[in-house]
C-alpha cells in the first residue's frame, strides 16, 4: 500500500543520529542516495533502490512550504519489530538519542493479546511506535 511515509525535522543531523540509533534494532539501515542530486536533504531508512523504483521507507526533510516542521495531533508512524527485544531495544535507544517515551514497551490487550508495543517522541515531537505481533509472552528471542 505505501512507498514511503515522510516525516518533517527541523535539525536533520540531530535526527538523522536519532533514527540511524532508533531503527537500528528493528533492522533498518539508511537508504543510499549517494547518486541522487539532494541525497543530503532527504536521508532515508529502509528499502530504495533504482532511483527509487523500487521502495519501502521513512524519509526526513524539512518541510517544502519553508516553516517549520510539527508534528501531527493523531499522526503517528507504526514499524514492524521481530521480537520484544526489539521493541525494547527501539525505545531505550530513542531515549537515549533525545526521544520522549509516549508509551513503556508492553502488551496492550485493548488492541489484541498479542499486541506487544513501544511508543516515543522524536526530537521533533514526531510519534513512533515499535510492534510486534504474534507472542503473548515474552518467547519472541527463540523463533
Amino acid at each position: 500500500m505505501f512507498t514511503y511515509v515522510c516525516l518533517g525535522s527541523n535539525n536533520l543531523p540531530r535526527a538523522c543520529r536519532f533514527y540511524d540509533a532508533v531503527l537500528a534494532p528493528l533492522g533498518l539501515t539508511r537508504c543510499d542516495t549517494s547518486t541522487e542530486d539532494d541525497a543530503d536533504a532527504w536521508p532515508g531508512w529502509g528499502t530504495y533502490t533504482d532511483q527509487g523504483r523500487q521502495e519501502l521507507a521513512l524519509w526526513l526533510c524539512h518541510p517544502f512550504d519553508g516553516r517549520p516542521a510539527s508534528a501531527g495531533n493523531g499522526t503517528m508512524v507504526a514499524l514492524k519489530a521481530g521480537s520484544w527485544q526489539q521493541v525494547q531495544a527501539f525505545h531505550a535507544a530513542a531515549l537515549l538519542h533525545g526521544g520522549v517515551s509516549d508509551g513503556e514497551p508492553g502488551l496492550r490487550l485493548q488492541y489484541n493479546p498479542d499486541f506487544y508495543a513501544a511508543y516515543v517522541r522524536d526530537p521533533d515531537g514526531n510519534k513512533l511506535a515499535a510492534v510486534c505481533r504474534g507472542f503473548t509472552r515474552d518467547d519472541s528471542a527463540q523463533t
